[in-house]
């Protein structure tokens, strides 16, 4: 029977990670998020483990995977899942941008490869459809139809995955993205009846705010179907008290994931706002809203947690490899 006990419990998943030591990952056990959570569903405005308990899973996001895969390896997935502590990894492959439409059979692999190693290390995977330009996820509906029934084949008895349908749309109505949920909700549930669907919102995934909206159009005209939760992204030095008080008012009303934030402005760029971060993160830790952020990369901006250049090497743990950025979410999410 799993353990209904709260996210990242115990000691194995405590020990730190020697500094360019790459241990072959366990079997997941009780000691870790997944095994000790097991199928997640969506109890009225939470996410719920197998036992009904009210949980928040903390992680990070990988960047493109056509930029940065050379971030992704056995060694940072053993460090983010026993150094950091995460409870789950959100997988990124960007539709455009070089990305899943110049080769979708090898995205698709790339992807499967990565949610593999999340699930070898105990770790949940968010299945992220990045698509982000054109804003329309309904451009690419075939293209995301055909992903997401190879995902649901591959995980539909695996319970440690979740699905985001449309990362950032813009500059579209939320009918329009409301209908192209509708229609790739039913791809998954064909295959995979029983995971969380993540939906993306109007405005970059910030319920209109950044369109001049709100969340009052989702809560007036949800999409039909069950299970599922919206998305919210912020960046802390760019988005302020309208969003911050959205977040809060959207999440008394709607289940809510926050499957993108950072420190920096809204190009992941820039000085870190840790002030305002902090109040994002004590909002979410008291409503129990998960979250993942970007990105665990070595990009050049601030927003990537390693230093540049550190996804040549093969140290990973602890806060040397780590930007200031990274120093403050690794802390976060080992709290």
């Amino acid at each position: 029977m799993l353990a209904a006990s709260a996210l990242g419990v115990v000691t194995a998943l405590m020990a730190p990670v020697r500094a360019g030591a790459a241990p072959a990952p366990a079997a997941p056990t009780a000691a870790t998020p997944l095994a000790a959570n097991g199928q997640l569903s969506v109890c009225g405005r939470q996410l719920c483990n197998a036992s009904g308990q009210a949980i928040a899973l903390n992680g990070m996001s990988t960047h493109g995977t056509q930029w940065y895969a050379q971030c992704v390896t056995g060694g940072s997935l053993d460090a983010l899942a026993q150094d950091w502590r995460s409870d789950v990894l959100r997988v990124s492959t960007y539709v455009q941008e070089g990305g899943y439409e110049t080769d979708p059979a090898g995205f698709t692999a790339r992807a499967q490869k990565f949610i593999d190693a999340a699930h070898a290390r105990g770790m949940y995977a968010v299945i992220d459809w990045h698509m982000l330009t054109p804003g329309d996820p309904n451009a690419n509906l075939a293209r995301a139809k055909t992903f997401f029934t190879a995902m649901a084949k591959k995980y539909k008895n695996h319970p440690g995955v979740l699905y985001e349908i449309a990362n950032e749309p813009s500059g579209v109505s939320w009918s329009a993205i409301k209908s192209y949920a509708e229609q790739i909700i039913p791809v998954i549930r064909a295959e995979d009846p029983d995971a969380v669907v993540l939906v993306g919102t109007r405005a970059w995934s910030s319920f209109g705010v950044s369109e001049g909206s709100n969340e009052s159009e989702v809560v007036n005209n949800p999409v039909n179907a069950s299970n599922i939760m919206y998305t919210f992204h912020f960046y802390a030095a760019s988005h302020r008290e309208e969003y911050l008080n959205t977040l809060d008012r959207a999440s008394d009303r709607l289940p809510v994931f926050v499957t993108e934030f950072g420190t920096q402005n809204y190009a992941g760029e820039g000085a870190n706002d840790f002030t305002m971060s902090q109040r994002y993160l004590d909002l979410m830790k008291r409503k129990k809203i998960s979250w993942t952020n970007w990105n665990y990369s070595d990009d050049h901006r601030s927003g990537a947690v390693f230093k540049t250049g550190t996804c040549n090497g093969s140290t990973w743990a602890g806060t040397g490899v780590l930007k200031e950025a990274g120093v403050w979410i690794r802390d976060r999410i080992r709290q």
